[in-house]
């Protein structure tokens, strides 16, 4: 999943997110959902996800300390956040990308 910023030539992207899923699972399908949602309403052309299904390949999950999934990992911008659950509360979610005007700083 990626927003149109992925395909500008090289443009940098302001929003880069890890998003771990279980298979199909359904929380995972639901977080996949709630994501590209909230990307395709709130984020416009400007971000990047990598959807990693633990199931196929568990070494980012391990690199990232990801236990639980769905989890979504906010790399960028800083400080990262870690979101556990299907994402389905949209102010905890908007509030780790920063979009409601509060951000805690590294």
């Amino acid at each position: 999943m990626s927003g149109p910023a992925e395909s500008g030539g090289g443009a940098a992207v302001s929003y880069r997110l890890m998003l771990f899923v279980a298979g199909d699972e359904k929380n995972s399908r639901l977080a996949r959902k709630n994501l590209q949602r909230l990307c395709d309403t709130e984020l416009g052309s400007d971000w990047q996800v990598r959807i990693v299904d633990v199931l196929e390949d568990f070494a980012p999950a391990l690199e990232h300390n990801i236990l639980l999934t769905p989890a979504l990992l906010v790399l960028a911008p800083p400080p990262r956040a870690l979101i556990i659950g299907n994402l389905s509360d949209t102010t905890k979610v908007r509030r780790a990308l920063g979009l409601d005007g509060y951000r805690k700083t590294a």
